[in-house]
């Protein structure tokens, strides 16, 4: 008589905090995918314009930096017109600061999902790197149409690291990826750690050259040049400037920078994911 427990998959605690199984969250991606269509869904639930709130914000936001920060402030975009130079870095950077914030509330937000079903909790976070990819996408496509604009006035020169593109993505996600887990796994024993993220990620949005260009930095103050060489932001935001407007600073050192920066958060942070992980539900 053949035993009835004769199991096709056990699933056991891990053992190793930097254990990742890349194999089970590709045998999982389906549920990436449904995780990605619930995100998408539920932001444009119960609104009146959907998805043209994409396209909307950042040129609202455009529009109020543009009058502000160029008119009022006369703050340079480095040659670059003022709408293209702005809608640059804010597309960049509410690639990254969306990716960050939903990555913050991973074990917060899925505390009733996660005690109830088991399935690699990194593809919680995955998923929302790129549920944020795709409005993005939507947001590149707008910069596009004026990026083509200006290029058909020829006021802008673009250059071959404009193909440095999917390597920016790539690392603007990871280094989102990786702080987000590390202060997901933080905010489990320390909530009050959640009311300085909204604080400090305005914070950082203003020590990156999203509203001036790295250039004028440093010809005025060398000293905080100095700090923002630190950012890892930064090297992404001025790569992409300088490969489709041909201007900005440009470095293989400061991109080789922010690719360590992300292995080193995404070591980190798998580390502290793993293992909070065991224990989360105990503190949540």
């Amino acid at each position: 008589m053949k035993s009835i427990n004769n199991w096709t998959h056990t699933i056991q605690p891990k053992t190793k905090w930097l254990h990742i199984n890349l194999k089970e969250i590709w045998e999982y991606r389906d549920l990436i995918f449904i995780f990605v269509k619930r995100d998408i869904v539920s932001i444009n639930k119960q609104t009146v314009l959907g998805p043209l709130w994409f396209f909307l914000a950042p040129l609202f936001t455009v529009f109020i930096y543009t009058f502000v920060f160029s008119g009022i402030a006369q703050i340079s975009t480095d040659g670059i017109p003022a709408p293209l130079f702005y809608l640059a870095g804010i597309t960049l950077w509410g690639y990254f600061q969306s990716c960050f914030m939903a990555t913050t509330t991973t074990f917060t937000a899925n505390a009733s999902l996660f005690g109830k079903v088991y399935f690699p909790r990194l593809v919680s976070p995955i998923s929302t790197v790129f549920s944020n990819l795709l409005k993005f996408l939507i947001q590149l496509g707008l910069f596009f149409c004026l990026w083509g604009y200006y290029f058909y006035k020829g006021e802008i020169h673009p250059n071959k690291a404009l193909l440095l593109l999917p390597v920016l993505i790539f690392l603007l996600g990871g280094i989102s990826l990786g702080l987000g887990i590390i202060i997901s796994s933080l905010t489990t024993k320390y909530r009050d750690l959640t009311y300085f993220i909204s604080f400090g990620i305005t914070l950082l949005m203003y020590v990156t050259p999203v509203i001036y260009p790295l250039s004028s930095i440093k010809e005025k103050y060398q000293f905080a040049y100095h700090v923002l060489e630190y950012n890892p932001i930064s090297p992404l935001i001025e790569a992409f400037r300088y490969g489709f407007m041909g201007k900005g600073t440009f470095s293989v050192f400061d991109l080789a920078y922010s690719f360590v920066f992300m292995v080193v958060v995404l070591f980190v942070g798998i580390i502290l994911f793993n293992r909070t992980e065991k224990t989360f539900m105990d503190t949540v």
